[in-house]
């Protein structure tokens, strides 16, 4: 693809993109954590991270709506590959993840006493970035299927479905949630989960096909049928 078709592909990327699920989303999580802020301030109690993770909630299900090719039979007859748009798509919806993410740390650490360091983030910065993984991938896989356009709704609570029962799980929280699990350990279990959920990602986003199964009634009927042969030639 040529470099002077990128402006084009990014103003299509930016104008396809499902802004409404996402902002709403982020910020619905951000409106929530500034009232427990608020809260924290007025009762000296400061947050904990804790509050990040829930808050971050909203965001994953906007999410959900991203990983979507729009107009699919379009974009397949387009000179760009058809993963590309929903490939600038989820690489928008990270940057607004991560100024998301950066806001809410930044109330946790106002609400924090003068002096005390906050705990390590970095276990819980992999763990966001699992959970958004495991939701592109639920959106990514559920745009393949006849009702892609339910993708959304479908993956939203699909991916929150999956990160419940990790959480709550007791084997599976002991190598996923700190503590039982160490920082080290949780931290690199969560990023294998999300190389492990960018490829189902990417590999559902190269699949420019829906699936459709046809049953065995169907499939019967189908080689049953004969085409017409051409017509016989008139005889003079």
């Amino acid at each position: 693809m040529p470099l002077r078709r990128l402006p084009a592909l990014a103003r299509h990327v930016s104008r396809t993109m499902p802004w409404g699920p996402l902002l709403a989303g982020c910020l619905a999580g951000l409106v929530l954590l500034a009232v427990l802020a608020y809260v924290a301030d007025h009762s000296r109690t400061p947050l904990s991270l804790a509050q990040v993770r829930v808050t971050f909630l909203p965001a994953l299900a906007g999410l959900a709506f991203v990983a979507r090719a729009p107009v699919r039979p379009l974009a397949l007859a387009a000179p760009a590959p058809a993963w590309v748009t929903p490939a600038g798509q989820l690489l928008l919806a990270i940057t607004v993840l991560a100024v998301t993410v950066a806001a809410q740390l930044g109330l946790v650490a106002h609400t924090s006493p003068p002096g005390h360091a906050l705990p390590a983030i970095y276990p819980l910065l992999a763990q966001l970035t699992g959970w958004a993984a495991l939701v592109a991938a639920a959106a990514a896989i559920c745009d393949r299927g006849r009702y892609a356009d339910l993708g959304g709704a479908v993956a939203g609570p699909a991916g929150l479905v999956v990160i419940g029962a990790g959480w709550f799980t007791p084997r599976v929280s002991a190598l996923l949630v700190a503590p039982p699990a160490t920082d080290l350990g949780a931290t690199v279990a969560w990023y294998v989960i999300t190389a492990a959920a960018l490829a189902v990602t990417a590999s559902a986003q190269r699949d420019p096909w829906h699936r459709y199964r046809l049953g065995r009634r169907c499939q019967r009927r189908a080689r049953g049928q004969r085409r017409p042969g051409p017509p016989a030639p008139e005889v003079s």
